[in-house]
């Protein structure tokens, strides 16, 4: 039977001998060999003297969190490319496959040493401090290589931060130029306003910022215009134009103000359009002094010339129809000796080209002398002057008529005319001349000639022009390029159809075509008596009713469906008036045309254009030398 007693000396025993038993059971798995995964795990977990510190000997699985917590000052968004994703998973492998490499060589002694100490390490906290201040200094060396490497993708990600930030945002062209100016007008705005006046303090603190900002940008077009302190000056005015917006808070007021300012910067504008229109006009009526000088010493030089001296060479190829022809009615010698110049220079046979130059009475002398002391190769060279046409007269001529009359030199010459034409374009006196008007003529200036290419003073050939007799015109009598690309070249530009004589014989949206380069077969010409028809519309229009004035508008009509269009490529206009002709259509062009006021022997011709026309030109000449005329 079991007693109390046996049951109390149980309980003792097994008090006694349970701690013994798990005692010697721990000690004894100490020495089982076991993976050694399971025992790293172990390892790791350990904690000494309340240390959070871990042993860093030893390749963990949380790496990559150390890793990225030693990436220091680099903050991924959520908009980071693939790009940016790749390169920080090629850090994080960089890194930990460098810390491996670091820890591998010593990874089995470190194992040995722990299993072999295990026990006894956990009684020595010294070593365990030695081993701890090893694995910290392992650490630190970890994180500077991650900072390091960390480091160049940090300064890649900011460098496409940038290229991102510079390509996203468009940099506005001299930025400070036009904030200057916008300050400028609101300045001018708060200066006017009354609640604005009625502050002596702001009014003169407002005022001297404007002249601060007037004198910086009066020669600046561009930001780097603008001197060093440009900065200052502006915020210094936005400063002062921010008073201004605290003293005068009513906006209605402001948006008065600026629409009055709007208003009369229109009228200002329109009346410096005007004033720069009447300049650009009488500049181009205007002869600059080189051109006045070079017709004096000429016509000087030619008197002192015995007869025999004043006669041109090939006089017997003047009538010859198989060769080229050409008729230049021109007062300005060296613009023709420009268009003479450039067709012998394109020629391909100069020998079959024949010039006939008709001028007036004052040039005549000078032209010659021209041609005489500058031959052109071996072309063939004629000057007439008009007055010895007794032919052409005021009985004959009925535009010869209408220019003498006493109401077309009023209509030209008093300044302050009641009926005057807003267009001043058709107010140049250039229209008196009946070199205008002879291009009506031919047939009558040249009676024993075929076929004619007529030219205009203000043209340049680039190409040979011979081509041009061979163009088979198909029964008209006027060869020319048609130029109703554009509106404002057509009929109903240059005629009056509200007139039935014009309305119900013309289409106002026919093409337009160009005088300055024209083929006229005049037996044609002769069998359709074309002359007749323009006489018989001169003498409509004796009142201008018709058409103002000027040769394009009675062209077009005298030679309506009688016009064959020639190819664009043969002539090319626009280059004296218009700076945005294309630049391949000029190099494709047989002739180039400065038609409009803008002409290259004017200091208001376009720059661009100008060297095509000047490369003709010889200004060595002594006597371009001599009356100072430069390119």
């Amino acid at each position: 039977m079991v007693t109390f007693r046996d049951v109390v000396l149980f309980f003792l025993l097994l008090t006694v001998a349970a701690p013994i038993l798990l005692y010697t059971d721990s000690y004894t798995s100490a020495k089982t060999p076991f993976s050694k995964r399971e025992f790293l795990e172990d390892v790791t977990a350990l904690t000494f003297n309340s240390n959070e510190n871990r042993l860093n000997l030893l390749h963990r699985e949380e790496s990559p969190v150390d890793v990225r917590r030693g990436v220091v000052g680099v903050v991924y968004s959520k908009l980071d490319s693939d790009s940016s994703l790749k390169a920080r998973d090629q850090v994080s492998a960089r890194v930990l496959k460098a810390t491996d490499d670091e820890t591998q060589s010593q990874t089995d002694n470190t194992i040995k040493q722990v299993t072999d100490h295990a026990a006894s390490e956990m009684d020595k906290p010294n070593v365990m401090h030695a081993s701890d201040a090893n694995a910290h200094n392992r650490e630190r060396m970890r994180v500077q290589l991650t900072k390091k490497t960390s480091g160049k993708v940090d300064e890649q990600e900011t460098k496409g931060s940038g290229a991102e930030k510079e390509s996203g945002n468009v940099r506005i062209p001299d930025a400070q130029v036009r904030l200057l100016k916008d300050q400028l007008i609101r300045a001018k705005v708060y200066l006017s306003l009354p609640a604005a006046k009625a502050n002596a303090h702001f009014v003169r603190e407002l005022r001297l910022r404007i002249k601060e900002v007037q004198r910086l940008v009066l020669d600046a077009s561009k930001d780097s215009d603008l001197p060093k302190n440009a900065m200052e000056k502006l915020k210094a005015m936005e400063q002062t134009l921010a008073k201004g917006k605290e003293i005068q808070d009513d906006c209605s007021t402001v948006v008065k103000k600026l629409r009055a300012m709007l208003h009369s910067a229109e009228e200002q504008l329109r009346v410096h359009k005007k004033q720069a229109m009447f300049l650009t006009q009488l500049t181009a009526k205007t002869i600059p002094k080189g051109l006045h000088c070079l017709p004096l010493r000429l016509t000087t030089d030619y008197y002192a010339l015995n007869s025999s001296e004043q006669q041109f060479p090939n006089q017997e190829k003047l009538e010859d129809n198989q060769l080229y022809h050409y008729a230049l009615f021109s007062d300005n010698v060296l613009a023709t000796s420009v268009v003479v110049n450039s067709t012998i220079a394109n020629a391909k046979h100069p020998s079959k080209h024949v010039f006939h130059i008709v001028t007036d009475r004052l040039n005549y002398a000078a032209m010659r002398m021209w041609f005489l002391d500058n031959p052109p190769g071996k072309a063939t060279i004629q000057v007439q002057n008009v007055e010895e046409f007794t032919w052409l007269n005021s009985s004959y001529s009925p535009v010869l008529k209408q220019l003498s009359s006493r109401s077309m030199i009023d209509y030209y010459f008093r300044a302050h005319h009641a009926n005057s034409d807003t267009n001043l374009k058709f107010r140049n006196p250039k229209y008196l001349s009946i070199l205008n008007h002879l291009r009506f003529y031919l047939p009558e200036i040249f009676p024993k000639l075929s076929k004619v290419l007529f030219l205009d003073d203000d043209i340049v050939v680039q190409k040979d022009l011979s081509g041009l007799w061979s163009v088979d015109l198909k029964g008209n009598v006027n060869g020319a390029v048609e130029t109703c690309g554009e509106s404002f070249h057509r009929f109903d530009r240059y005629l009056n159809f509200s007139n039935p004589l014009i309305s119900k014989n013309f289409d106002p949206r026919a093409c337009g075509w160009a005088y300055g380069m024209n083929v006229f077969d005049l037996d044609e010409w002769k069998r359709q008596n074309i002359t007749e028809v323009y006489h018989r519309w001169q003498n409509l229009n004796q009142d201008r009713d018709l058409w103002k004035l000027g040769t394009l508008p009675p062209g077009l009509i005298t030679f309506w469906k009688r016009t064959y269009p020639l190819d664009r490529k043969w002539h090319v206009l626009g280059l004296g008036y218009n700076p945005s002709v294309n630049q391949r259509d000029i190099e494709r062009a047989a002739v180039v045309h400065y038609n409009g006021n803008l002409k290259p022997w004017l200091e208001i011709g376009i720059p661009k254009y100008r060297g095509l026309w000047s490369k003709h030109v010889d200004y060595q000449h002594v006597y371009l030398r001599e009356c100072n005329i430069n390119p």
